[in-house]
């Protein structure tokens, strides 16, 4: 049985992609197989306004954690290097950016 893809949402990618660099939300590129998005040609962008990214494996059953090698192939093919990928980063680096980043939400609260 084959799936047909479905178009997305018409969105302003390049003002959501903005607002999440300028509000230090980390950035989801989908793992799924069929799903692949955040687009790989949107990357570069994401990249360039300054944003973090994350892989997601959007697994429903332990199977699916699988689907983690299509996000990294994404990853590669829009030029995303590991130390931009949250969850690529070491423990040590992971630590401190969730460190930075409740100390950022603490003051602007």
């Amino acid at each position: 049985m084959r799936r047909s893809a479905t178009p997305g949402y018409e969105i302003d990618v390049e003002k959501v992609l903005r607002a999440c660099a300028k509000h230090d939300v980390v950035v989801e590129i989908n793992a799924h197989p069929w799903r692949l998005d955040l687009d790989w040609r949107w990357h570069q962008a994401a990249l360039e306004f300054g944003c973090m990214m994350s892989i997601n494996p959007d697994a429903h059953s332990v199977p699916e954690l699988d689907h983690m090698h299509w996000g990294v192939e994404m990853a590669r093919k829009g030029g995303v290097p590991p130390d931009r990928v949250l969850n690529a980063m070491p423990l040590s680096d992971l630590a401190r950016y969730l460190r930075q980043k409740r100390r950022s939400l603490a003051r602007a609260a």
